[in-house]
């Protein structure tokens, strides 16, 4: 019966089906890559620590743990469709409690927004990945994540910029020794007046998530069914695939390595004298937009699924060396978008740590299909699982700020990457191939 569900779903057009889930691929970028230009801005306006800022992708990532059996629990009772609709939903409330935190400029409800946030994220993941995976050949599922992925990371490039213009502006030179020099009085306004400047562009994703609901709601978007399949009644728990666990391992590897490519460029920027951290974000977007490239164009057709995830894993590696090894002298003067000032004859530290998104880009698209292969009715907890190990997020980059406050040098911090592309690596040589322990 479950073949009978796949192959119907997978027969008809799948255009309005990528086409919805497209558009949530956009939310998600949206949403989650608007921390990386958080993350310095509430450094400075809520007088933080670098491991202190760095509680935003723990609050937004740790939802992912949390929520994600729930989440599952819920898209059981509601099926896939309308789990989307009660994920959109969630996040419209978080949404709204973000404006709350920006009157207030408290930290402590800035995270449970952005909590909440994650939650509705969650159950939109669980959902929309298999859908991803389940409407077309199995072979080309790649392709069609790297697809959302082009999606996804283009809402990175696009966000920062987005955020820099509408809340920055008319605010050059905006440091944190900037208010340190400002009268109490002075600094307070100022600190209000740039907290205020979140409201209206939350605002504004509070209501495009509410007309989402109504799109996904009321859309001939397929559902997808996994309750009936007969096989792998032998075995009672997600936890009998090796392939899945270990799938979510490498996606929490994953996970916690691309927040902090992408997250902490900006607050490696800012120490390090950058003009434009705040949009830094961007550049490690645009390179992980251009492995999503190789992706659609080269999977299958030159290079499987997983010699993808193989040479991820090699070119991750190469990048934590660039990035721990390289001069930091010239940074401070950097240009725009490279971070090299003069003639380039190497790239300083911020150009590798934006070059890890190209490096890292297909992890995602490879390793779904791969874990998910075979794991008929089970697919529903299999995909909470790999969304649980989107808890990289949330715990690696804090690791990350930890190491950076405790040495005071955020380029050895960087060498946590180094396990994180390793066990990628193992992963796409042996770890999927296992189909039992």
């Amino acid at each position: 019966m479950i073949e009978a569900n796949q192959e119907a779903v997978r027969n008809k057009s799948s255009l309005l089906p990528m086409f919805i889930i497209g558009t949530l691929f956009f939310i998600f970028g949206f949403v989650t890559w608007l921390n990386g230009s958080l993350i310095p801005f509430l450094q400075i306006i809520c007088e933080l620590n670098e491991f202190q800022a760095l509680f935003v992708t723990f609050a937004f990532y740790i939802a992912y743990t949390v929520m994600a059996l729930p989440m599952s629990s819920i898209l059981k009772r509601t099926g896939y469709k309308n789990g989307m609709a009660v994920g959109l939903a969630l996040m419209a409330v978080g949404a709204l409690v973000f404006i709350a935190a920006a009157q207030s400029a408290n930290y402590a409800l800035f995270l449970a927004a952005l909590f909440v946030l994650g939650t509705g994220l969650t159950i939109l993941q669980t959902a929309s990945n298999p859908y991803v995976v389940m409407i077309g050949p199995k072979e080309t599922a790649a392709v069609r994540i790297s697809i959302m992925g082009l999606i996804n990371k283009g809402a990175g490039v696009i966000v920062p910029i987005v955020f820099t213009a509408l809340v920055l502006s008319g605010f050059e030179g905006f440091t944190a020794e900037h208010l340190a020099q400002l009268g109490e009085a002075e600094r307070q306004a100022q600190i209000e007046e740039l907290s205020n400047r979140l409201v209206v562009p939350y605002l504004y994703m509070a209501a495009v998530l509410a007309a989402l609901i109504a799109l996904v709601k009321f859309s001939s978007l397929p559902e997808l069914e996994f309750e009936t399949e007969t096989e792998h009644e032998n075995k009672g728990s997600i936890t009998q695939f090796p392939q899945v666990v270990l799938g979510a391992v490498a996606l929490f590897f994953y996970v916690g390595i691309e927040v902090i490519a992408a997250d902490t460029i900006g607050l490696y920027g800012s120490a390090l004298g950058v003009p434009n951290f705040a949009a830094l974000t961007s550049y490690t977007m645009v390179f992980m937009v251009i492995g999503y490239l190789v992706g659609v164009t080269c999977i299958p057709r030159f290079l499987s699924q997983q010699q993808a995830l193989v040479l991820s894993g090699i070119a991750g590696m190469l990048c934590v060396l660039g990035v721990t090894m390289a001069s930091e002298q010239s940074t401070a003067i950097a240009s725009v978008l490279w971070g090299w000032s003069g003639i380039p004859v190497v790239p300083d530290p911020i150009t590798f740590v934006a070059l890890m998104g190209l490096a890292h880009a297909l992890v995602w698209p490879a390793i779904w299909p791969l874990a998910l292969d075979g794991l008929g009715r089970f697919t529903a907890q299999g995909s909470a699982l790999l969304i649980m190990g989107i808890s990289g997020g949330a715990i690696l980059p804090l690791a990350f700020g930890k190491v950076a406050h405790l040495t005071g040098d955020t380029q050895i911090a960087y060498w946590l990457g180094l396990p994180c592309y390793l066990f990628i690596f193992y992963y796409a040589v042996k770890g999927h191939k296992l189909r039992s322990w």
